[in-house]
């Protein structure tokens, strides 16, 4: 490869990398997705619903590590979620990893928005 090539390849991937940064999606964009998608029918189908803890409103009380602690792990009769979510189109298409996509779902849960 002539240097002229690799300097045209190396701008055009940074190019790329550029264009796809400024169109990533914000985080709590990312967790909306994640809310709504997580079990095929979203956490809303269980957390929307009473006696199940209302999630925007946990988000709250729980420290992020507890709240991580129960996505992993579960919690009462709430299975446990993390695999659910990282195994979501939408995480592995951004590579996110676990602490990114428990903070994106902590942005949206805690942004009040619930469509």
């Amino acid at each position: 490869m002539t240097t002229k090539k690799f300097l045209n390849a190396v701008l055009l991937a940074v190019g790329v990398s550029l264009v796809n940064a400024a169109f990533a999606e914000e985080p709590k964009e990312l967790g909306e997705k994640i809310y709504k998608r997580a079990f095929g029918r979203g956490c809303g189908t269980c957390h929307d619903v009473q006696p199940n803890p209302n999630l925007f409103e946990s988000v709250n009380k729980l420290s992020r590590e507890d709240f991580k602690t129960v996505l992993i792990n579960g919690r009462n009769t709430m299975p446990k979620a993390m695999d659910t979510i990282m195994a979501l189109p939408v995480v592995k298409n951004a590579n996110l990893t676990q602490d990114q996509a428990v903070d994106a779902l902590i942005a949206y849960l805690k942004s009040g928005k619930k469509d």
